[in-house]
């Protein structure tokens, strides 16, 4: 673990130095700047290859970048030949991009080279040895046995020894967590499986190297904590409902904020998801025209993106879309207040009950998590 403390120590005296505008991925950490907001981009397209035009797209826009499962896999037979491709035409045109191959924690999901050599015993069975599935008919992973966290390990260490990978978007940690799984495993079962997930990413990141991202999806404190438990080896986290539009639970908002503010002043790398609103699964505003729901994001852009400027701090990462698969995720939209100037923050954000405040050199950020009302006065 020593690399770790040594890299996230580098990480945490940069954030105490406010007046960069700039800082360095030497350390394998994304390119980062405060000059103009900092995105990040998390799509796929099951169907096909992204096109000239959308690599072009996201090489020029995005340093920060997620592949997400399934890409391609029905023009090439699997995700893994999708994102070698998409990954090569990124990098060819952006070689300072960071690019991270999805590979789910917890759930078997097909389309992976990897499926056809998965241990013949390692889905997860329920305490009367029924088979547990998600999404249809996926399995879990027994993440108890060490054949299938080997497995997993390797997998990842493939992607990014042989498809080009700068590491790995760790998703659904905190499945076994879920009240859903509580009904068929019992409480040691749970925690069993949750230290195989840790001993797995431990091993992974081993075997892919200290200068490799492992981003993990989830940032809460559930009961078994092992959100705050894989920060220990990743170098960071997704928060993918961060909030929608301006409708918030402010109390749960709060402590939500608070969660942020903290683990990004700790030298976390943060990718906050962030909608307008709806999402692909808002079948009516799916069906109206592109243009209209790109309207619709552009008026609702405010709120989140006050949200975001509000917990920032180096190494945070804004993602605001409406959907992950497909060409219309959203992702190929850009919007005006991604090139306006934003320089560091003159300090932390400031709270009086439920609204906060929030200088910067060149914006100065107003939010309301009780009405919804936010404001963003660009200094020129």
């Amino acid at each position: 673990m020593k690399y770790l403390l040594t890299k996230k120590l580098f990480i945490l005296s940069i954030t105490l130095v406010f007046s960069l505008s700039a800082l360095s991925a030497d350390d394998g950490y994304p390119p980062f700047s405060w000059d103009t907001l900092p995105v990040y981009a998390h799509l796929a397209n099951m169907s096909e290859d992204f096109t000239p035009e959308q690599h072009d797209f996201l090489a020029e826009h995005f340093d920060f970048i997620t592949i997400e499962k399934g890409h391609a896999k029905r023009k090439h037979g699997s995700t893994d030949k999708g994102f070698a491709i998409a990954v090569k035409e990124i990098k060819k045109r952006n070689p300072k991009a960071k690019v991270l191959f999805y590979w789910n924690s917890a759930i078997k999901i097909g389309g992976y080279e990897a499926g056809k050599t998965f241990p013949s015993d390692g889905g997860l069975k329920s305490t009367e040895g029924q088979p547990l599935t998600i999404f249809g008919s996926n399995p879990f992973y027994d993440l108890t046995h060490a054949d299938v966290r080997t497995w997993w390990a390797d997998m990842a260490s493939t992607a990014v020894r042989e498809y080009g990978a700068d590491g790995i978007f760790v998703d659904a940690i905190g499945k076994f967590s879920n009240p859903n799984r509580r009904k068929v495993l019992t409480a040691e079962k749970i925690k069993d499986l949750n230290d195989g997930m840790v001993a797995m990413v431990e091993d992974t990141r081993k075997k892919i190297g200290p200068l490799k991202l492992l981003i993990q999806n989830g940032v809460s404190i559930d009961p078994e904590n092992i959100g705050a438990r894989m920060l220990k080896v990743t170098d960071g986290a997704m928060k993918e409902h961060f909030v929608s539009g301006n409708k918030v639970d402010k109390e749960t908002f709060a402590e939500t904020i608070e969660t942020l503010r903290k683990v990004g002043k700790a030298g976390e790398v943060l990718a906050i998801k962030t909608w307008p609103g709806f999402d692909w699964r808002d079948k009516e505003t799916m069906a109206k025209p592109r243009q209209e729901r790109i309207k619709m994001a552009r008026e609702a852009i405010r709120f989140p993106l006050a949200c975001f400027l509000i917990v920032a701090e180096p190494y945070s990462y804004f993602c605001y879309t409406w959907s992950y698969q497909g060409n219309d995720t959203g992702t190929f939209v850009w919007y005006p207040e991604f090139d306006k100037p934003l320089g560091p923050p003159k300090g932390d954000a400031q709270r009086d009950g439920w609204k906060y405040t929030r200088e910067f050199a060149h914006a100065s950020v107003f939010v309301d998590i009780e009405t919804g009302e936010a404001k963003i006065d660009w200094k020129e």
